[in-house]
């Protein structure tokens, strides 16, 4: 995602979502369903019932961005939380394999070996 700061937290809606939703749509769910404040500087995303495309809101200074992508093949996958949650938070490299296809709960990170002298 261009321009996202580092360090903005992701959030993942784990349920899907109509996406006849537009902006005020989306903002609704942000504030009812997972409890946040679009303006808090997040990034929120959001998969239709066939995982086939995603939408991401945004709150830039001067108003909000919506992303809209459409797999060309495929399907993301949509994670369940432990702890019946709405949402998950991702990092930014966790965002890159969702896109990408790759399962989130295959992904573990590892830990670099140190190469002793």
């Amino acid at each position: 995602m261009n321009g996202l700061p580092a360090n903005a937290p992701i959030y993942l809606c784990t349920t899907p979502v109509d996406f006849r939703k537009g902006f005020d749509g989306l903002t609704g769910i942000v504030t009812a369903s997972l409890g946040r404040n679009v303006t808090d500087g997040a990034l929120f995303l959001f998969v239709n019932r066939r995982r086939d495309r995603i939408k991401a809101l945004w709150w830039e200074t001067g108003g909000l961005t919506l992303w809209y992508r459409r797999l060309e093949q495929g399907t993301v996958e949509l994670p369940k939380p432990q702890d019946n949650r709405t949402h998950i938070t991702i990092d930014s490299v966790e965002l890159a394999m969702w896109v990408a296809g790759v399962p989130l709960k295959s992904a573990k990170a590892r830990r670099k070996r140190m190469k002793v002298a």
